[in-house]
């Protein structure tokens, strides 16, 4: 008989990896609110913004004030693709980072210009640097199940990326089903493996829901002993370099299931319709996860 957490920390990246991929540009003001309601709501982990170049992201174009004006609140990530990024976010007083690198040379060639291995090789000397300096890091896995152009991965290269960021001092893995191709068993077999092997470092799943297949791959993960995910308020994201993939796994339907489970997570349900209630008009598409639309039509007959 499997035994699931008790506790489960959700890790909010509808500000980051929601936005990025969105067509409409959002007022930075609109940004801080979204961010503000979601620690309203109780989220005490986040990734708010990404110091990538506005030629290719550019609704990250405002990293830097975003940085510098939120409200310090619990830790707060900031995705930093090499040198250039981890010393412009440094500056900004960015204190958490992540950094990326795909497990499929394909993916990563396409995203940030430079194979799996050259991109390990040119964040070895940064991440030791920034971790003596006292920063936390995260590094984010991705393709980690399957590339949208190289097809399955075979879970010991996503094993063997992993065992290099944690011997370099990676506070943190977040493993990445970036195309959403994982199923159940594949999720409880790598990550029943990442647990094993790596119980030093903090081990985050990330999933993205293209195929609806979001909370049963989270469900399959808790039994693996995972207490930590990505999760995005409105179900927001997509990645613009994986042709396919829509958005993350919705914060408020990964709480609903938490809650039916008697799981504690500290977060508001409620709350986080209202984070979503922020920033929904400046979308160029619908909010269309279960809670979401759950809470607006209570919204509706409470009026009628």
């Amino acid at each position: 008989m499997f035994s699931l957490p008790k506790n489960v920390t959700l890790i909010e990246v509808g500000p980051r990896d929601g936005l990025q991929n969105e067509k409409n540009n959002i007022p930075t003001e609109v940004k801080l609110s979204f961010i503000q309601a979601l620690h309203d709501a109780g989220i005490k982990e986040m990734e708010l913004t990404s110091f990538v170049s506005p030629k290719w992201v550019p609704q990250m174009k405002d990293a830097q004030e975003i940085v510098q004006r939120v409200r310090k609140n619990g830790r707060q990530l900031v995705l930093t693709p090499n040198k250039k990024g981890i010393h412009a976010a440094i500056n900004a007083g960015a204190e958490s980072l992540a950094v990326f690198v795909g497990v499929s040379d394909t993916f990563n060639q396409k995203n940030i210009h430079c194979s799996t291995s050259e991109s390990v090789t040119a964040l070895r000397p940064l991440i030791q640097q920034v971790k003596q300096d006292g920063h936390y890091v995260r590094a984010c896995i991705s393709t980690a199940f399957h590339c949208p152009y190289e097809g399955f991965i075979r879970p010991e290269q996503t094993v063997a990326l992993c065992r290099q960021f944690v011997e370099m001092g990676v506070d943190e893995l977040s493993v990445a089903d970036t195309d959403g191709m994982a199923n159940p068993l594949a999720s409880h077999s790598l990550f029943s493996n990442l647990k094993t092997q790596f119980p030093e470092v903090l081990i985050t799943a990330h999933f993205h829901d293209t195929r609806k297949m979001g909370i049963a791959n989270i469900y399959a993960s808790l039994q693996a002993g995972v207490n930590r995910f990505d999760t995005s308020a409105g179900g927001l994201g997509g990645c613009p370099f994986s042709p396919g993939a829509t958005g993350n796994v919705a914060t408020e339907d990964v709480l609903y299931l938490l809650q039916s489970l008697h799981i504690e997570t500290g977060i508001d349900l409620t709350g986080i319709c209202l984070a979503v209630d922020e920033v929904a008009p400046y979308l160029s598409r619908p909010i269309e996860t279960a809670m979401y639309q759950l809470y607006k039509r209570e919204q509706l007959e409470r009026k009628e």
